[in-house]
């Protein structure tokens, strides 16, 4: 960020006050992550847990002043409690999402294998159950539960301490993408985006969930580490597709969340194949079969595989996956099948007590 940008953010930024304290934001301290890229700017606006629903209006009027700036393109503020998360969490505070029955990571080693579309319509058909049910969007630079789950509505706050999850198709979801435009990219280094997480875990009001579904980013990082060392993981499902450079990159997944003491429920094969609705041709466009290979060789389950089918990519792209939009449809089917197995698993897995916090090991 240019020297000159940067003093006339701080100076827009020294107008906007803290109702409570009644000093500027600025003078308070509260401004951190300040960033500029081609005119796209991020910050962060440090505050008490405790007020994080109470400061939305501060944040949005700390965005409007800086995007008023000759220059600015978009602006992304957040709110984040990075300073109060660093420090060890009191006893009376209590666990992190203390009414979550099981959590279950969906993951993946890379980009691009359909790991959102899966962990979408997975809490979709757990729901389908009758399960009380919970999806966390935990890719916090590239959030997309909010347009696949249909919802345009931000998040608001019925007892003015926490934000509610936006309930979309009987699901109860949170995603920064709530809070951000959708065009807007989110430049944030590793702690506030640890803190992002953090708090949409904390300061959310999710209740009573029997599982809540995480919507893992791609790779082995932050992000990973965070949910590993704040929550009880009942246990991950990693997401690949067929062909060997997606499979090397699942493997290097199975075995971070193994590193950290997290059950591997199994493996999925995503874009398994396609079939022609013309003619009902089947072609293995990605190769087939790589995936129950390398879940034989892990010795681990694998849970199913999921075609590459225009219906699916298009009702997950509308809003409307095709577990509700379709529920007889015989892909909404393969879906429901592996959250039954999932879900079985879970139960499994909370009856033998082993969703304990993992101890990180650096090697």
């Amino acid at each position: 960020m240019s020297n000159i940008l940067k003093a006339q953010v701080t100076e827009v930024l020294n107008q906007v006050m803290d109702p409570e304290q009644g000093k500027s934001i600025v003078e308070l301290g509260m401004i951190e992550g300040l960033h500029e890229s081609e005119g796209h700017v991020s910050f962060a606006i440090v505050v008490d847990p405790q007020r994080g629903a109470t400061m939305e209006p501060v944040r949005k009027a700390a965005e409007e002043a800086v995007h008023g700036l000759p220059g600015v393109l978009t602006v992304t503020a957040v709110l984040t409690a990075e300073r109060a998360a660093q420090k060890p969490q009191k006893a009376e505070e209590g666990p992190l999402l203390p009414g979550v029955k099981s959590i279950v990571a969906v993951a993946s080693g890379k980009g691009g294998v359909g790991k959102s579309t899966t962990s979408a319509n997975l809490a979709l058909a757990l729901a389908s159950q009758g399960l009380e049910v919970g999806l966390l969007d935990a890719d916090i630079y590239g959030p997309s539960m909010p347009r696949m789950m249909g919802i345009t509505e931000e998040p608001g706050s019925s007892d003015g301490v926490r934000l509610d999850p936006v309930e979309g198709h009987g699901v109860k979801c949170m995603s920064i993408g709530f809070f951000v435009e959708e065009e807007n990219p989110i430049i944030w280094r590793g702690p506030m985006v640890q803190s992002a997480l953090v708090q949409m875990m904390r300061d959310v009001n999710w209740g009573e969930l029997d599982v809540l579904v995480v919507d893992m980013p791609p790779g082995t990082g932050d992000v990973q580490l965070t949910m590993a060392q704040q929550v009880p993981l009942t246990g991950a499902v990693i997401v690949s597709t067929p062909q060997d450079i997606a499979l090397a990159d699942a493997r290097k997944g199975l075995n971070m969340f193994r590193k950290v003491d997290v059950p591997v429920m199994g493996l999925i094969e995503n874009m398994s194949y396609f079939l022609c609705p013309s003619c009902g041709d089947r072609s293995e466009i990605f190769g087939h079969g790589g995936a129950r290979e390398e879940a034989d060789l892990l010795g681990m389950e694998f849970l199913g595989e999921i075609p590459l089918h225009i219906e699916i990519r298009e009702t997950s792209d509308g809003g409307h996956p095709i577990t509700v939009s379709n529920p007889e449809h015989e892909h909404a089917q393969v879906y429901k099948k592996i959250a039954g197995r999932v879900w079985d698993k879970a139960q499994e897995t909370l009856a033998t007590s082993k969703t304990t916090k993992p101890n990180i090991v650096i090697q």
